[in-house]
């Protein structure tokens, strides 16, 4: 009678392991941050009026909400959130004065104005809207491969 055995049996495979963890947490950010950018898009009102500060910016054209993105970061193994900088018109710090509020150097008439915006933040409450989900995504995320 012979008894042996492997001693690399003993251990689990740690490459296996860690490509396991990054592909869960690659598909649970990225499901996390479809979530975020649904609720940000869902709180943004087509209407003509201003929202009052503090509420989620109203949507004149349509414009803010088709340009909400998300993207997994690899490298840093996280989920970036938000809108796209517009570039058309120099429409680029819109989003950030919209979220945040503050001033800026605006252009009527050909003429350069100094204006100070009040926040409607959007993302913040969209993300804290959806961030007591996000343990609810990790569980069982990790899996053996079939």
């Amino acid at each position: 009678m012979k008894f042996g055995f492997e001693i690399k049996q003993m251990f689990f495979d740690s490459s296996a392991v860690k490509r396991g963890v990054d592909r869960a947490t690659r598909r649970v950010f990225s499901r996390f941050g479809a979530y975020v950018r649904r609720t940000a898009k869902q709180s943004i009102r087509k209407r003509k009026k201003p929202a009052p500060p503090g509420k989620p910016p109203s949507s004149h054209t349509g414009l803010l909400k088709r340009f909400i993105f998300f993207g997994y970061d690899k490298p840093n193994k996280s989920v970036v959130i938000g809108p796209a900088k517009l570039s058309q018109n120099n429409r680029g710090e819109a989003p950030s004065l919209l979220e945040y509020g503050g001033p800026t150097q605006l252009k009527r008439n050909g003429k350069v104005i100094s204006a100070h915006f009040r926040g409607r933040a959007f993302m913040g409450p969209a993300f804290e809207e959806e961030q007591p989900k996000l343990s609810a995504l990790w569980r069982n995320s990790v899996r053996p491969r079939k």
